[in-house]
């Protein structure tokens, strides 16, 4: 059972959840829809480098569109490029294919539903919000994470940026009141690790919807970015933070 120390969590009002590959899995089908969209951008400019979705994947997971393919050209040798018909592309494109193939995991709903009862929820994603919603509804969280409390490294900042770069941690913590201590992050990603633990917020790692025959890995990666440790799932996490959260004066809604 991983453990964290209970004087952390005790400290803690915000569980300050990603999105993608960790509410719900999406990054597979995300990057699906989003080679496409990355293969024709390269192609407008005269890059012969194509990506299967796998590959996209392994090189651009935790960071938003704009971020990779502006890293992609920059790495060809182009960096005179007009990002932003692409960005607005790739986001239809992902937002439609995700809306129409996800759908809810109970399991995780449920262990979400249990720690709502002891700690504010937010969500803290590169992705744009409107992907974000049509995630959500999708997997029927919008009730527990409504767009109120969803920050996006693309849409809330004054300049879209994305993880690991800590702007998109900072500015949820400071709208919503709370130094980075007092909000746990959860992440999935290396990058998203990163991102947290650079704004000041204890980090847990998440597995549950990492591909099992790249978990042993990735715990490794996550733990090595500065994650506290790791879990397989949701459920996981609400049995290590529950006992302490739930026995605080006070706090239960």
């Amino acid at each position: 059972m991983p453990t964290v120390p209970p004087t952390l969590i005790e400290r803690v009002q915000y569980l300050l959840c990603d999105a993608d590959g960790n509410l719900f899995p999406s990054e597979e089908p995300a990057f699906d829809a989003s080679a496409e969209v990355t293969n024709a951008f390269l192609a407008s400019l005269g890059i012969d480098r194509r990506y299967t979705a796998d590959e996209l994947r392994h090189a651009a997971t935790g960071m938003n569109f704009r971020t990779t393919a502006l890293t992609l050209a920059a790495g060809a040798g182009v960096t005179d490029v007009d990002i932003e018909p692409w960005v607005a592309e790739e986001r239809r494109a992902v937002t439609a294919h995700l809306g129409a193939t996800l759908t809810p995991h109970e399991p995780t709903r449920a262990a979400l539903a249990r720690m709502a009862s002891h700690l504010e929820l937010a969500v803290v994603s590169s992705s744009a919000l409107t992907r974000l919603a049509a995630c959500f509804t999708a997997t029927g969280l919008d009730e527990l994470l409504p767009p109120v409390r969803r920050y996006s490294a693309e849409d809330s900042l004054p300049t879209p940026t994305s993880k690991p770069d800590p702007a998109v941690y900072r500015h949820a913590c400071a709208d919503l009141g709370i130094a980075p201590e007092q909000g746990l992050a959860v992440e999935d990603a290396v990058a998203g690790v990163r991102s947290a633990v650079g704004a000041g917020c204890p980090t847990i790692g998440n597995l549950l919807f990492v591909l099992p025959e790249e978990r042993a890995e990735r715990a490794e990666a996550l733990l090595a970015a500065g994650a506290l440790t790791v879990v397989e799932s949701w459920q996981e996490l609400a049995d290590l933070v529950l006992p302490v959260a739930a026995g605080r004066a006070g706090v239960a809604r």
